[in-house]
């Protein structure tokens, strides 16, 4: 079977978990940002910033070193063991400190009178990590369904029990019979507020962590002390990498609420935070790729035509990416109804993190060559690299511009870092990559967002008029025919001259 179509095709299957997954919870931030004022909701984008670090330190790369270690299948067996004892071990030990340590920890955030948000996003983070390693045997073995199935679980699970918590029992409690109302509020405190976003994604995680022990119990291996000091070896950059990595993402919103006066900071991370889901339509699919990719990479590591794929890969991600910005950016008079009015002043952010992240998938694409190589330690100083300049750039830009500074810090540092991890690849791994294509088509996108942009806001167009949504459809078909004109039917005219030749 042809390499790119069964990535294709892979990719299709986990974006069943990943894409639609995502996309039924994106439809939770319409509910979120109208339960909860940007203040309110700036809790939520908080607290997750936290997970976000503290999965990367629990997991300790070790997802990506089981891909590179359990390689040939012989070794899979014992590979699959050390991992996941390792993760048990370490993920209890979290959560006990935790436990132990709740209120000191919840003073430390600043949330001295919630100490159980801490016990609970201990529990989560905890099944979360433990389960990354049975994923990741799913994604190994070639098991998407499996793998979309328990995902699809979880995601359920979190949808209707934050649409129960947030929705159905206030109305209930305002419109109920009597004995409705008593029996809901056996149930639900409304001073619970944002909790009940964290409650119901505890309940999802522990949840997924029962489905995945069948994973789990099949190990036949003991844990290999020999086998994880390798692994740690392979894997301790790209836990520093990682931490550094997701600096780049998150410190933006943990900095909004320390840098900026405490009578707006909550509220403008609350709108940030929003602004931020509408953008992550581009992330969806960027994490999609990466579930099918990575081990998709590696397998394809020692065939003689690797590096080849490994552009061909590159130039359709890079326009599907583009694809997506276009989408997005030209439609954003409808995309907006996805949050609520209060978030509204946002916006003007979205285009930016768009393609801030395009350079963050682009740049993940380029990260093969250290991995290949087991040149993780660049790969680490690559993404220390990019959390020094995100430090610096917020540092400076929020106090003055606030989110907006954040969100173009963002895009500055994925810019770079992704410049600088090409430049070294070339050296390490080079792959002839299509450059003109790659950088053309998020150009002629960034171009067509100005200029439409400055119609709109000019009132030369009015973009809530029937022509102007003719105008952007046309404007979709107009790229999607450009790009079958380059991509596929130039491939055609070149294979057919080259058959001839080749019978000759």
């Amino acid at each position: 079977m042809n390499p790119l179509r069964k990535l294709a095709g892979q990719t299709a299957i986990y974006g069943l978990s990943s894409i639609v997954g995502r996309l039924l919870n994106y439809l939770l931030v319409p509910l979120h940002t109208r339960v909860f004022a940007p203040e309110q909701f700036g809790i939520v984008t908080e607290m997750y910033s936290y997970v976000a670090f503290l999965l990367i330190v629990l997991t300790y790369g070790f997802e990506t070193a089981f891909f590179r270690f359990a390689a040939e299948a012989e070794d899979r067996p014992k590979v699959y063991a050390t991992t996941l004892i390792s993760m048990l071990v370490s993920s209890t030990l979290f959560f006990a400190f935790c436990l132990s340590f709740s209120h000191p920890i919840a003073e430390l955030i600043k949330y001295p009178n919630e100490s159980e948000y801490v016990i609970w996003f201990a529990l989560i983070l905890a099944t979360d990590a433990i389960t990354a390693i049975p994923f990741a045997k799913l994604r190994l073995e070639n098991r998407p369904l499996r793998f979309a199935f328990v995902r699809l679980v979880n995601i359920g699970i979190n949808i209707l029990l934050n649409l129960f918590f947030l929705a159905l029992c206030p109305y209930l409690v305002k419109n109920g019979s009597p004995g409705v109302k008593d029996l809901i509020t056996t149930i639900y405190n409304p001073e619970i507020g944002v909790g009940y976003v964290f409650i119901a994604n505890l309940i999802a995680s522990v949840f997924t962590f029962l489905m995945l022990i069948p994973e789990m119990w099949k190990t036949t291996q003991g844990f290999q002390w020999g086998l994880w000091k390798k692994m740690m070896n392979y894997s301790f950059p790209l836990l520093i990498g990682g931490l550094a990595g997701i600096t780049n993402e998150m410190f933006s919103r943990v900095s909004l609420k320390y840098q900026l006066p405490e009578s707006i900071a909550m509220h403008e991370l609350g709108i940030f935070g929003a602004c931020y889901k509408v953008a992550i339509l581009m992330t969806i699919f960027i994490q999609t790729f990466r579930f099918a990719a990575e081990p998709f990479f590696f397998a394809q590591a020692k065939e003689k035509n690797a590096k080849l794929l490994y552009a061909e890969v590159m130039n359709w991600f890079v326009i599907a990416c583009t694809a997506i910005f276009l989408g997005v950016v030209l439609f954003m008079n409808v995309v907006k109804y996805f949050i609520g009015e209060a978030f509204w002043g946002g916006l003007v952010i979205v285009p930016v993190l768009l393609m801030a992240n395009l350079f963050l998938g682009v740049f993940f694409n380029l990260s093969i060559w250290f991995k290949l190589n087991d040149k993780t330690y660049l790969g680490a100083w690559l993404a220390i690299f990019g959390s020094l300049l995100t430090i610096g750039l917020n540092y400076f830009l929020i106090p003055v511009y606030g989110y907006v500074g954040a969100s173009w810090a963002t895009l500055l540092v994925y810019f770079l870092m992704m410049v600088v991890s090409y430049l070294l690849g070339q050296r390490y791994y080079p792959i002839n990559y299509n450059l003109k294509k790659i950088i053309g088509y998020p150009a002629v996108a960034v171009i067509i967002y100005l200029v439409w942009n400055y119609l709109a806001t000019r009132h030369f167009i009015n973009d809530e008029a029937i022509l102007s949504w003719v105008l952007k459809c046309l404007i979709l078909l107009c790229f999607v025919g450009v790009v079958y004109l380059l991509e596929v039917k130039k491939k055609r005219v070149i294979s057919a001259l080259k058959t001839p030749n080749s019978n000759q």
